[in-house]
């Protein structure tokens, strides 16, 4: 089965966005190459040996983004998993593309309620209850038609999860190439 073709420059700040359980993290390691993505759940666990520990969010979002400028500012496609599905949250990521005269990139994954919270409560890492779920759901639901209006210059929007396990990511040369 060959897959769905996601453009993606070169040189971008590609996001991922979905809710927990959505498939983020597993489509990324399939994607991109290990060092080009930044996981929000690994720095969490630099920040205080516990990947899951919200307290550590704060935190863990500073080490992120300042990871992710230091691999624009050297020209390295970077990778952001994490939900974003806030808009707060993604204004930061377009501000730091745009920083670094770098293109933002979302790729949203837009899996049912259902098969997130199946697949959350398969992990014995991760307690959170449907109302996490639904409020994350809800807040993407709102994100949708806004992306591009908030910057970003491709939209990509997968919403079955066959469709994600086969997308494809085309590295597009930028134009001053």
């Amino acid at each position: 089965m060959t897959g769905r073709d996601l453009g993606v420059p070169e040189l971008s700040l590609v996001v991922l966005v979905g809710v927990s359980g959505s498939g983020k993290s597993t489509f990324a390691a399939r994607a991109f190459e290990p060092f080009e993505v930044l996981s929000s759940d690994f720095c969490r666990g630099l920040v205080s040996n516990d990947e899951n520990s919200q307290a550590a969010t704060k935190d863990a979002f500073e080490v992120l983004h300042y990871i992710a400028g230091k691999r624009l500012a050297a020209g390295r496609l970077t990778v952001v998993d994490a939900t974003n599905v806030q808009r707060d949250a993604r204004a930061h990521l377009v501000a730091l593309a745009r920083q670094h005269d770098v293109l933002p990139v979302a790729i949203v994954l837009d899996v049912p309620e259902k098969v997130c919270a199946a697949r959350n409560a398969a992990r014995p890492d991760r307690d959170y209850g449907a109302a996490v779920i639904r409020r994350q759901s809800s807040q993407l639901r709102k994100s949708l038609r806004g992306l591009k209006r908030e910057g970003f210059r491709k939209v990509h929007i997968l919403t079955d999860p066959a469709e994600i396990e086969t997308a494809v990511i085309v590295r597009e040369r930028l134009l001053t190439d």
